[in-house]
């Protein structure tokens, strides 16, 4: 691992590193922020944190206010890039913003060109916490939350890996990606024109297949612009309704899509997570 960057904040140590990745086959950056007295002797619990698209390691570590409350719980936070970066990586041929690079989609992919690098679904479940276990005051407690793309990422990985989370949140995410274009473009071109192949990476098709007991936290703004088209967190209601899944969504009037939201919020999923941490 090569160290970025190492800032102080609220008595704790934000890191910044970049690795070379076996399953993105690329050089990754993630960011890990460390509480006070976080040591060998004394390791802490961590929350996973996936962002969005166009995001990077460093929007939900220097918008979102959560470091504050993070050192107070004594619990480290980690945020990955979004996608494989680099030359040689594939990028939308257009360079639109909702695929390629800095789309991700915490998937893997299995149609070329994107199989080579566009691994993040192993990279987030497979590589990244082993690496961080192994180099970082931190034990194999861990939760996992993101906003949007992040959101979906999220929740696909919490269900779909019960026994490695002890629990999942969401902002705003991308609850039915099968049927809404974000999710369309993504899917269709990282995993093919079969869409069965998409249930394994859609929270909606996830939840109404079988009952989930990993708890799920989400939020919602009324005033997302993406909320109709894009996010439709009512597939996700609909979908727990018929698995008789415990879901928790909180819909908030006036609220925007943007850091403004999860930093008004930030908070209170941080102390959900640390309940199930057992850190309150």
């Amino acid at each position: 691992m090569k160290l970025l960057s190492e800032n102080k904040a609220f008595g704790g140590t934000h890191l910044r590193y970049s690795h070379t990745s076996t399953t993105t086959n690329c050089e990754m950056t993630f960011a890990i922020f460390l509480p006070p007295f976080a040591s060998k002797e004394k390791p802490v619990p961590v929350l996973y944190w996936l962002s969005g698209l166009t995001c990077n390691d460093q929007n939900f570590m220097q918008k979102a206010g959560a470091m504050k409350l993070a050192s107070e719980l004594g619990m480290a936070i980690v945020a990955p890039d979004t996608s494989p970066r680099g030359e040689g990586v594939p990028d939308d041929a257009e360079g639109a913003y909702d695929f390629g690079l800095g789309a991700g989609f915490y998937v893997d992919a299995i149609q070329a060109p994107w199989d080579e690098h566009y691994n993040m679904y192993s990279y987030i479940t497979e590589e990244l916490p082993p690496l961080i276990e192994g180099e970082f005051p931190v034990t194999k407690e861990k939760a996992i939350s993101g906003h949007s793309m992040g959101g979906h990422g999220a929740l696909i990985i919490g269900m779909r890996n019960p026994n490695k989370y002890v629990s999942v949140s969401a902002f705003s995410p991308i609850a039915n990606p099968s049927d809404c274009p974000w999710g369309e473009k993504a899917l269709g071109n990282y995993l093919g024109s079969d869409k069965a192949s998409w249930k394994d990476y859609d929270a909606s098709e996830l939840m109404a297949s079988q009952t989930h007991y990993i708890p799920m936290l989400v939020e919602q703004g009324t005033k997302d612009e993406f909320l109709q088209e894009q996010l439709k967190p009512q597939s996700l209601v609909h979908a727990a309704q018929r698995s008789e899944t415990q879901l928790t969504l909180n819909m908030h009037e006036g609220y925007d899509h943007s850091y403004f939201f999860i930093a008004s919020f930030i908070e209170e999923h941080l102390e959900f997570h640390a309940g199930h941490m057992g850190l309150i």
